[in-house]
């Protein structure tokens, strides 16, 4: 990557320190807290498991044989004991949950309910032959049926790999088939922009190619719309089942290391691979990060808006929120229905007090701008969190200004699927926040950037992110393929993790995340982030988002596409392209000038909310279209594609 276009994007000036009152009463108010950690990362990660509930103690914090590592070594604890039974003595009447359904209706779990709920579906799992060890697939909408599976399925010792439920059958067959699950639990289906999602259709086609499935328990969500065929036998109602099953299931004794889920995350290699995640380290750093990084207290109300369908709402939905005791928020829908202020609705009706979400919804909000976050009361907010994908600075100044009101610091975290947990990200009470950057890693995490030979990089240089040291809630491996797990994660570079992604680090040592290392654009021998450009591109006031991917150039090796999507009162004309060329010249240079712009009402985004890039290069290279299975709407691509040949064959 080119000096010229690293200074350019450490120009950003804006600089904002923790408000005064709530540094005060901050969960993390000494920033000596990062030199303890580093002093001795064990015994700061041992504090932190002290918090926890522990039926044995361990006796050995780490072993450490690379690249596989065994966290609290001898441990015995159940992590649904610590987000259940632990509680019940001071937050019996507390609210575990509180949900929404898209069509309005509402459910509200105390930790008193919730811990009755789990007791009994652990017992219904086990009457239908479900022991220790044996996998159990979750198809569901987001209801409270899904964590009180995931929590039933923890309380017994019985993995579980939730599969999210926007995703095909064939998805659904594979992910089953790989993980060799017993049981399935799905629903009769769930409701999206009021439409009813089929997932008992879907199970169905999916079980058709599932040997090891020998029964499916089904939830009653949406009824006689939902239509459902029945296979006496195999599909058992969760209604039924819960009514007969008594309440109390006494928790496992696991150890430590014991296979918690596998949650099946995309690869280079288009086949999804199964990060395992076991029990001790897994919650321990979930505990503590949503300690810490959310500054999470007693009468705190926290909704991440995540789908449980990903690991951000396995870690920071339901195993994190809920070690802490604290009253998570789960909604159905999506932001836009019945209109685009749902979100806020959400936040004004239950007081939320944080709020976690993804640079691409506050992109999407800010094309839809701020009158609809002003006709609700935000006030009860006093902390913001993104996930997901780099942040553009300018997103960062609208959601702290227009959702936070300026009041709120933001936390921008970086951590993967792989990661189990929240890695960098600044402490809110000690943190002056920079933004568009996750600033540090968190106490005990070893991070580095380094070149092509695995050396570090210099302050303001860009090279590939990785990671020094082992850390709790680090995956354990793929489940069935340990080779793909050394090749992918261990190899490029020796003795330290490979994140696959692009980073900097600046004077002050804040990191900048710039997206995975395959999008890198090769532009005349010149090396430039497509995050870059998308920044540039999302600083111009009429630009609402932006994707940007290299094509193939002749002359250059590649030159620069992008894809815009503009608030609404601005118009797509020739003068507008050119604006925004010379927009992007100015904020980073001449070389990353982009060599075609089209407009687009809609980019292609999975049901997550990702930006597939690698769909825009198909598109761009007149390739014929690769999957687009996990699309939230697939017929965006196919509009996308007849507009890009008109506009190149023009």
């Amino acid at each position: 990557m080119s000096e010229r276009t690293i200074e350019a994007l450490l120009q950003e000036g804006r600089r904002f320190p923790p408000p005064e009152g709530f540094r005060q009463r901050a969960n993390v108010t000494d920033a000596r807290v990062y030199e303890d950690a580093e002093r001795d990362p064990e015994g700061f990660w041992a504090r932190a498991a002290a918090d926890l509930h522990w039926f044995r103690r361990w006796d050995q914090v780490l072993e450490w044989n690379l690249p596989y590592a065994k966290w609290f070594v001898g441990g015995k604890t159940n992590l649904s004991y610590n987000c259940l039974d632990q509680h019940l003595a001071a937050r019996r009447t507390k609210r575990a949950i509180v949900w929404q359904g898209e069509p309005g209706d509402e459910r509200v779990l105390t930790y008193e309910d919730l811990h009755r709920e789990v007791g009994r579906f652990a017992n219904v799992l086990k009457s239908l032959g479900v022991r220790r060890g044996d996998r159990v697939a979750l198809y569901l909408p987001m209801i409270p049926e899904l964590p009180i599976a995931m929590l039933a399925c923890a309380r017994i010792g019985a993995p579980h790999t939730v599969v999210f439920g926007g995703f095909s059958a064939e998805a659904l067959r594979d992910r089953i088939n790989d993980a060799k699950a017993k049981v399935l639990v799905t629903a009769d289906g769930g409701w999206r922009r009021g439409n009813v999602v089929p997932l008992k259709r879907n199970a169905d086609e999916a079980m058709q190619g599932t040997p090891s499935i020998e029964h499916a328990v089904v939830v009653r969500r949406v009824g006689e719309q939902a239509a459902v065929n029945w296979q006496p036998g195999r599909d058992v109602w969760w209604h039924t089942a819960m009514a007969q099953a008594p309440e109390r299931c006494d928790p496992e004794e696991m150890d430590s290391e014991d296979l918690l889920y596998t949650l099946y995350t995309s690869g280079t290699t288009g086949k999804p691979k199964g990060v395992m995640h076991t029990t001790g380290g897994y919650m321990v750093g979930t505990y503590l990060t949503t300690k810490w990084v959310f500054d999470l207290k007693e009468d705190d109300v926290y909704w991440c808006t995540a789908d449980i369908g990903w690991v951000t709402g396995h870690s920071y939905i339901v195993y994190g929120p809920l070690a802490n005791g604290a009253t998570t928020v789960m909604y159905e829908g999506t932001p836009d229905f019945p209109d685009k202020d749902r979100f806020w609705a959400i936040v004004e009706q239950y007081r939320v007090t944080i709020l976690y979400t993804a640079p691409t919804a506050i992109r999407t909000f800010m094309k839809w701008g701020p009158s609809y976050p002003e006709k609700h009361d935000l006030s009860s907010l006093r902390l913001l969190g993104t996930v997901g994908e780099p942040i553009n600075p300018e997103a960062w100044v609208w959601y702290h200004t227009h959702i936070g009101g300026g009041r709120c610091p933001v936390v921008d975290t970086w951590w993967q699927t792989e990661t189990g947990m929240i890695l960098i990200t600044p402490l809110p009470g000690v943190t002056t926040l920079k933004p568009g950057s996750a600033t540090r890693p968190f106490p005990g995490i070893g991070a580095e950037i380094v070149n092509d030979k695995g050396q570090p990089v210099g302050p303001n240089e860009g090279g590939y992110l990785v990671l020094t040291r082992p850390w709790p809630a680090m995956l354990r491996g793929i489940y069935g393929d340990p080779e793909r797990y050394q090749q992918q994660y261990w190899s490029r570079f020796p003795g330290v993790y490979f994140t696959g992604d692009g980073a900097k680090r600046d004077e002050d040592g804040y990191f900048w995340l710039l997206g995975r290392v395959d999008d890198v654009i090769n532009v005349a021998g010149h090396r430039i982030g497509t995050y870059e450009v998308e920044s540039a591109l999302v600083d111009h006031p009429a630009v609402a988002e932006a994707a940007v991917i290299g094509v193939t150039d002749e002359v250059k090796g590649q030159a620069i596409a992008a894809f815009v999507t503009l608030k609404e009162g601005h118009t797509s004309v020739a003068q507008m392209v050119e604006a925004l060329k010379e927009h992007v010249v100015k904020k980073i240079g001449a070389l990353a000038r982009p060599e075609q712009i089209l407009f687009t009402a809609e980019l292609p985004k999975t049901r997550s909310g990702k930006i597939m890039r690698r769909l825009l290069r198909d598109i761009a290279e007149g390739r014929i279209l690769g999957d687009t299975t996990t699309l939230a709407d697939p017929a965006v691509v196919q509009v996308l594609k007849e507009r890009y040949e008109e506009t190149a064959g023009a």
